[in-house]
């Protein structure tokens, strides 16, 4: 791909510092987007990190549904298995990512196979356009050998949506983003386009350095403002690790219940019908199957 000047450096507009809660079946998690600080930034519409040891999370995440969006689980360290209600299933190991469109509707279950060492990792949650809320369901699950690697001076980027140092991410996406995970090693520089017209953020998870000048550290999301780029660097021993998030607005209402995110109030009632009348995921819908 042919290089394209820089011009406008994208400031950093806001930074969220996470905030602890329970989820699933009791499990601690730190989120980020989706709370009042950052209800949501089109087209994202919460982060979760998780980081416990894998026994104090073994409750997982039981049997739940979406309609209306897509989530996408990375794992940065021991294994998470995913079951639905019409039998298919999958393991995510350490440096994998799932990325699941959940379209019309899914029920399913998100269960740590670790039981010993630490089980770190995140959830995002995307919303879809209009267009594309009941599309059929799809899973697109990768291991940490499928993520391409782009390394240069210090900077490791594990490419999984999107484009970085010249390398491409596996993940087909139905509205363009990008999914970045940003190892910078001490006196690291780094910087990485971002479409002008796509919202961003890049989320913390480890060290501490800068982000476009804003000083980052874990835990927290740092939002981007109008240009066309990021830049940033560390001269901590830790070095600074983080996800960059950043995909096309789409700019259209968003009515949200729980595990339900459609435009109006009737497509949500409709979910919930559809959920307690045993009608949300289809058994003939093939979710390994590719559309795009």
């Amino acid at each position: 791909m042919a290089s394209v000047a820089l011009n406008a450096l994208r400031p950093i507009t806001k930074v969220v510092q996470g905030s602890k809660q329970m989820e699933g079946a009791g499990v601690q998690i730190c989120r980020t987007v989706g709370t009042s600080k950052l209800r949501n930034l089109d087209p994202y519409l919460m982060l979760d990190e998780l980081k416990l040891p894998a026994k104090a999370a073994f409750a997982g995440f039981p049997d739940h549904p979406h309609r209306g969006f897509e989530t996408c689980s990375i794992m940065l360290s021991g294994q998470m298995e995913h079951k639905d209600s019409a039998g298919n299933h999958g393991v995510i190991g350490p440096g994998g990512v799932q990325w699941m469109t959940a379209g019309r509707g899914i029920i399913h279950s998100e269960m740590p196979k670790s039981t010993e060492g630490l089980l770190h990792g995140f959830q995002l949650w995307i919303n879809l356009p209009a267009k594309d809320k009941m599309c059929k369901p799809r899973y697109q699950d990768y291991q940490a050998s499928d993520i391409p690697v782009a390394e240069q001076d210090g900077v490791s980027v594990r490419v999984m949506a999107g484009e970085s140092l010249g390398v491409t991410g596996p993940i087909k996406m139905r509205n363009p983003g990008m999914l970045l995970d940003c190892r910078l090693s001490k006196g690291a520089n780094f910087s990485q386009p971002v479409p002008e017209d796509w919202s961003g953020f890049a989320y913390v998870y480890h060290g501490a350095g800068k982000i476009s000048g804003t000083k980052a550290t874990p835990e927290q999301a740092l939002v981007l403002g109008e240009g066309d780029h990021l830049v940033a660097s560390t001269d901590s021993e830790e070095g600074l690790r983080f996800l960059l998030i950043a995909g096309r607005p789409i700019k259209e209402p968003i009515v949200q219940h729980g595990p339900f995110v459609m435009n109006t109030e009737q497509q949500i009632q409709q979910a919930f019908m559809d959920y307690q009348t045993g009608r949300l995921q289809n058994p003939d819908d093939n979710p390994w199957q590719d559309e795009l």
